[in-house]
């Protein structure tokens, strides 16, 4: 009784961080088109108009400063790299997250490799970049992976009980 419990709240568990990367894919949809249609003046002015104030306080600002170096360095072909990447890695996400709440076995060590090669090029980018949010979504993904296998052993028992 005390295993089903564990199992119950690992399983609620693995749904939570399912529906967390739902909304990040979705998102990430949303911002690929959003990216793709903006002019890089927008990007700059928006910059300019978010950070004036804090600069004004404090021209040193790591965050404001940050942000204006990002908008200069926003280029076509930054643009389309960011969109495609966004939309290509949210509908990824999806296909793999709506397979993983149907239990399909297919996904399950599918998802475990996507997942995995997204580690990978999120440190590779983070080396580049050092951005925060790469650190902070290669540990959801680290997360998800290791309640990937777990789910997915847990599942494999349960198929063999039922078959024995």
């Amino acid at each position: 009784m005390k295993n089903f419990f564990k199992e119950k709240y690992i399983h609620e568990l693995f749904d939570i961080t399912l529906i967390l990367k739902g909304i990040h894919a979705l998102i990430e949809i949303i911002s690929a088109f959003f990216v793709y249609f903006i002019s890089q003046q927008f990007v700059s002015n928006l910059v300019v108009w978010m950070t004036r104030s804090e600069l004004l306080e404090d021209p040193r600002d790591l965050f404001s400063n940050y942000l204006i170096k990002f908008a200069e360095s926003f280029s076509v072909s930054s643009q389309h790299f960011v969109a495609f990447y966004l939309l290509s890695h949210g509908i990824i996400k999806l296909i793999l997250l709506m397979s993983l709440f149907k239990e399909k076995l297919w996904a399950y060590p599918t998802s475990i490799i996507v997942f995995g090669m997204f580690i990978l090029y999120q440190i590779y980018r983070f080396t580049i970049t050092q951005s925060i949010w790469l650190i902070i979504f290669t540990i959801l993904d680290l997360v998800v992976i290791s309640l990937t296998v777990h789910e997915y052993r847990y599942i494999k028992r349960r198929q063999e009980k039922k078959f024995s």
